[in-house]
C-alpha cells in the first residue's frame, strides 16, 4: 500500500529492537524509543499539531489502528 504524505508510521525495527515514530517520505525518523507507548504518545503529538494520520503497527508489521487529525469531511450537513 502507498504512503501518504500525511501519514506518520509507528513500527518496530528488529535491527535496532527499538520502536519508531516516522513520517512517510522522511529520510529520518521521528522519535524512538524502547518502549511502544512513548513513541506512540510522542507520534500522537505530532499527528495532532501537524494534522496528519496515525497509523500504529504491532511488532510482527500488520497495522494495529489508525487514527486521523486531519481535513475529515463532516458527515452531517450544518
Amino acid at each position: 500500500m502507498p504512503r501518504n504524505e500525511k501519514q506518520i508510521w509507528v513500527n518496530y525495527n528488529q535491527e535496532k529492537e527499538m520502536w519508531e515514530a516516522q513520517k512517510s517520505h522522511a529520510q529520518r525518523v521521528s522519535f524512538q524509543a524502547e518502549t511502544k507507548s512513548e513513541v506512540e504518545q510522542a507520534a500522537h503529538d505530532i499527528a495532532v499539531n501537524q494534522r496528519l494520520e496515525l497509523i500504529v503497527q504491532n511488532k510482527d508489521g500488520q497495522i494495529g489502528y489508525r487514527n486521523s487529525f486531519g481535513n475529515d469531511p463532516r458527515s452531517i450537513p450544518g
